[in-house]
């Protein structure tokens, strides 16, 4: 895998349920995002790179299951301007595993949002889109 050399941020924004542990869902963030700065806050969890090689786990998701066009439409379907978005499932990314989710509620306890902001996010999407 190349990755292309794409200024980029990538934010992910997570609820804290009462009952969650939040170091669970901070691992459940870095499992997948390895190469981000998490940072807890009142009911949530923030984190954030600036490293497009915390897209590593997400572009091998794409091209080991096959998913290609259901994260591609998320991504296409969320675009604006230079940015887009889309939900994993947190449950999933806890024990390693790339979930995306259409609907937020697909995830029982909250999703991971995800925001992908660049100035080439077309570059990124081109990336992403022939990962095979």
């Amino acid at each position: 895998m190349k990755i292309p050399n794409i200024d980029c941020k990538i934010e992910m924004i997570c609820p804290v349920n009462l009952s969650e542990d939040p170091e669970k869902v901070k691992q459940a963030i870095s499992n997948i995002f390895p190469f981000s700065e998490i940072n807890l806050e009142s009911f949530s969890i923030k984190a954030r790179s600036l490293e497009l090689r915390s897209f590593e786990k997400i572009y091998e998701a794409i091209t080991s299951t096959q998913s290609q066009k259901s994260y591609m439409r998320n991504l296409e379907n969320n675009l604006e301007d230079n940015k887009t978005w889309f939900f994993l499932n947190k449950q999933a990314a806890f024990v390693e595993k790339i979930a995306i989710c259409d609907e937020a509620e697909e995830s029982p306890l909250g999703p991971i949002k995800v925001v992908l902001t660049s100035s080439n996010i077309d570059g990124i999407l081109d990336w992403l889109a022939f990962a095979n």
